[in-house]
């Protein structure tokens, strides 16, 4: 990741190096608190937004395209100013449904690190429908703003005219708000606990049916997902991916994987066969299931 991202800008420039600076310091995450945004804003005489799209050419680089080769790079900007990265991510081999979209990758990226709420989208090109319908799931899709090179400041909605989305269907709890199913997380194996935990945080409000995963890699560190779902079912995110796309954008080795958990209370639909099946194609540990 370190080359990549050296070679994404050029590195003559001063602003750039301090950018590489900020990313070397925290191992490569592709995140920049609002302290860190506001500190290049003021060095460098620019606005949030203006950083942002610089940036795009650097979120790209957490990209995984074994299918299309063609990288997006996206970035979601919280409440307070935080910078989520985001990037497609694409696994050869298996179906395409798997694939993550850029704006769902950083959109997950800022709800696993416990965003309460999205206000921008920057990203490189113009979001597709299923990117659309996805955003439209955000608590405060009305007032989301969409943010390409060429064209800023665009509500959601005049991407998604009349659009269809969980106010039709009379659901209150939208995506990134405080979720608790009441899952109890009394095993005596502490990695299902933490898979219980993330199910715990799913937004399922159509299926009623929470998972979560939990990726123990050799070094010790945990990565956990959960679901993500979406009125039009569709451009729903399952758990294991919010959960690689993390790890992706942390800099984390599949090939380090040591243990994968995955929990589920599958009342109306389950996800263990398509989480199989891509664990599958990516590494050799087997997925550890249990069912609540």
């Amino acid at each position: 990741m370190q080359e990549l991202i050296k070679n994404a800008l050029p590195q003559e420039n001063i602003m750039n190096q301090a950018i590489v600076e900020a990313l070397r310091l925290q191992h490569w995450a592709g995140f920049l608190s609002h302290s860190q945004v506001l500190q290049l804003c003021r060095d460098f005489e620019l606005t949030p937004l203006k950083l942002a799209i610089h940036l795009l050419p650097i979120a790209a680089c957490y990209s995984h395209t074994a299918v299309s080769h063609f990288n997006v790079g996206a970035i979601a900007i919280g409440e307070q100013g935080d910078f989520y990265f985001g990037a497609n991510q694409e696994f050869a081999g298996k179906a395409i449904q798997q694939t993550i979209h850029a704006e769902q990758s950083a959109i997950s990226h800022a709800w696993l690190r416990n965003e309460s709420r999205i206000t921008d989208i920057v990203v490189n090109y113009t979001p597709c429908g299923h990117c659309r319908q996805f955003m439209n799931e955000l608590d405060g899709a009305d007032k989301l703003s969409i943010h390409l090179p060429h064209s800023q400041n665009n509500l959601l909605h005049t991407y998604l005219p009349d659009a269809f989305g969980p106010k039709d269907l009379d659901i209150e709890t939208h995506l990134l708000a405080k979720e608790e199913h009441h899952l109890a997380a009394d095993f005596q194996d502490p990695l299902i606990n933490h898979a219980i935990l993330a199910a715990n945080q799913s937004h399922c409000p159509y299926s009623h049916s929470p998972h979560g995963i939990v990726i123990l890699f050799k070094d010790g560190d945990i990565v956990t997902g959960r679901y993500a779902e979406n009125a039009a079912f569709n451009p729903s995110l399952p758990a294991l991916q919010t959960a690689l796309n993390f790890a992706y954008l942390n800099d984390k080795k599949l090939s380090e994987i040591e243990r994968v958990v995955m929990v589920e209370k599958a009342l109306t639909l389950s996800h263990r066969v398509m989480a199989e099946s891509l664990l599958l194609g990516l590494s050799a540990i087997k997925l550890e299931y249990i069912a609540l």
